[in-house]
């Protein structure tokens, strides 16, 4: 069996769930994908976007705590957040669903039917 997600430093259940909705399950796929790409599907899955949340996804991934990223690197960071904040939209039913949820209401795309 493959490790969770959530073996990876700093990351924990709430960032597996976004994951596991954006298809990816397990933290040797999220290694593959690497932190752009990975944090880009997540946030095409309904994540609403955070600068917090994408840096320290990229630390864990390099093994680091979550407060290590400062100056210099941390701008760098968000340079390529921002980039991909501007190149993601979340599809109209998965922006719902990330609206419902800010709500408190859990569904998922199953739950959605076509009128």
């Amino acid at each position: 069996m493959s490790d969770p997600v959530s073996s990876i430093r700093n990351l924990g259940p709430a960032f597996e769930q976004a994951c596991a909705r954006a298809g990816i399950h397990s933290a040797q796929q999220l290694r593959d994908l690497g932190p752009d790409e990975a944090y880009a599907r997540v946030v095409r899955a309904g994540t609403r976007p955070h600068f917090i949340g994408y840096y320290v996804l990229v630390m864990g991934l390099q093994g680091r705590p979550w407060n290590d990223c400062k100056g210099d690197e941390k701008k760098a960071l968000r340079q390529r957040f921002d980039a991909i904040k501007a190149s993601v939209s979340a599809a109209p039913e998965t922006q719902m669903i990330s609206d419902l949820d800010a709500v408190g209401v859990r569904v998922s795309a199953d739950d959605l039917k076509s009128v």
